[in-house]
């Protein structure tokens, strides 16, 4: 994000607030290269960020008021007292920062209001974690203006604790972790049971490929029932196996695993996909640090299937997105985020991203889809201070 934009961001907080803010922070939207439904499984993930960020200008108050205004509502900033934030008080946008502000009170760090203004050019709906973004940047600048002393990965924690319980979304803590501690050129392997972290050097550019971000333009909503439904279905799995989390059921002995499920066959399918994804994740990680960076397509293929036929969270805009691309050349691709819409990943040569995106354009013209928008992800810094 550039000083130009930050500087937009702050003129309209003066408009707003009749202030100069304290401060400009950014937040990445992410990408998920592999490992999917797999953080709350305490399982592996690896995303990494986009240069598409939530910005917010910020400034402290001392009467416990929080005012919210984002660049995309026409009307005036959203008054809020501290004091009286709660879990399900608020269903309406603001409920992503003002439940940051009670996550991080709650937790026992003492706010005494803010004013923000947001602004954000992470698609929403699109699987880009747009949501985690936007709580975040708030996370962030109120850790830098009232001195709280939080690492990233920390913060991540107060924002998914946001997320889950304020909001009531049953999110893991991938998106969170992504938004704050991802680095530039770097896909993120996470642990997500203790949050250890690894940057792996992801640089395709410089190996002539380019990974695509297919968005179409299908939209989901994480707080709604299906989502949930394969989190308990995860959690039924886990507990007839008598482990903690299905991250404790080891590859090898999947076959067993799924022979003890009996006739379970939803959770058996459930089972099958965190413990095949889990090793898909460890397996891309080997690739990437042995250079072997275009074997990493066959698995990516894999990972969609596995989303398709097990864990059934495609859907036909997603399926066409992998069909087309494969049949036009490109190493590997595969569905992106929570499921049921959102957005692919297509990992090409950099000769071919022109026919593969207009295949994948003229597919969905024929097949009487919006028509999709195409970008290059580019792996990019975390959360921080923008001006």
């Amino acid at each position: 994000m550039g000083e130009a934009v930050a500087e937009t961001v702050g003129e309209r907080f003066r408009e707003l607030y009749g202030a100069e803010p304290e401060g400009v922070w950014a937040a990445p939207g992410r990408v998920n290269l592999i490992g999917e439904h797999t953080d709350y499984n305490d399982g592996f993930v690896m995303p990494f960020a986009l240069p598409h960020t939530a910005v917010a200008a910020v400034s402290r108050r001392d009467d416990g008021i929080l005012r919210l205004h984002s660049a995309d509502i026409a009307a005036g900033p959203v008054e809020l007292r501290v004091a009286d934030l709660a879990p399900g008080s608020d269903k309406a946008w603001t409920a992503y920062p003002s439940g940051v502000v009670w996550a991080l009170r709650e937790a026992g760090h003492e706010l005494t209001g803010a004013d923000v203004h947001l602004a954000s050019t992470v698609p929403s709906g699109a699987g880009l974690s747009s949501s985690a973004a936007l709580e975040v940047v708030v996370a962030l600048a109120l850790n830098d203006l009232y001195s709280l002393g939080l690492r990233g990965w920390q913060l991540a924690r107060l924002c998914q604790r946001a997320e889950n319980v304020y909001v009531g979304a049953p999110v893991g803590i991938m998106d969170q972790t992504a938004s704050a501690c991802c680095e530039a050129g770097h896909a993120l392997f996470l642990d997500t049971r203790d949050l250890s972290q690894r940057q792996i050097p992801f640089d395709l550019a410089a190996e002539g490929m380019r990974l695509l971000v297919v968005d179409t333009r299908v939209k989901h909503s994480h707080s709604e029932g299906e989502y949930g439904k394969r989190r308990a279905g995860c959690e039924k799995g886990a507990a007839l196996l008598g482990v903690d989390a299905l991250r404790d059921v080891p590859y090898a002995d999947l076959d067993a695993a799924l022979e003890r499920l009996g006739d379970e066959e939803e959770i058996r399918r459930l089972v099958r996909h965190i413990v095949t994804e889990n090793e898909r994740v460890e397996r891309v990680v080997s690739l990437l640090e042995s250079g072997d960076t275009r074997a990493i397509g066959p698995v990516l293929v894999e990972g969609h299937a596995s989303l398709r036929d097990d864990f059934r969270i495609s859907c036909p805009e997603l399926d066409l997105v992998v069909d087309t691309a494969l049949a036009a050349g490109a190493l590997g691709a595969r569905m992106t985020g929570g499921g049921f819409g959102g957005s692919a990943i297509v990992l090409v040569e950099a000769a071919d991203v022109e026919p593969v995106t207009r295949a994948v354009r003229d597919a969905f013209a024929a097949a009487g889809f919006k028509t999709p928008r195409t970008f290059e992800a580019v792996p990019s810094a975390g959360a921080r201070r923008a001006g």
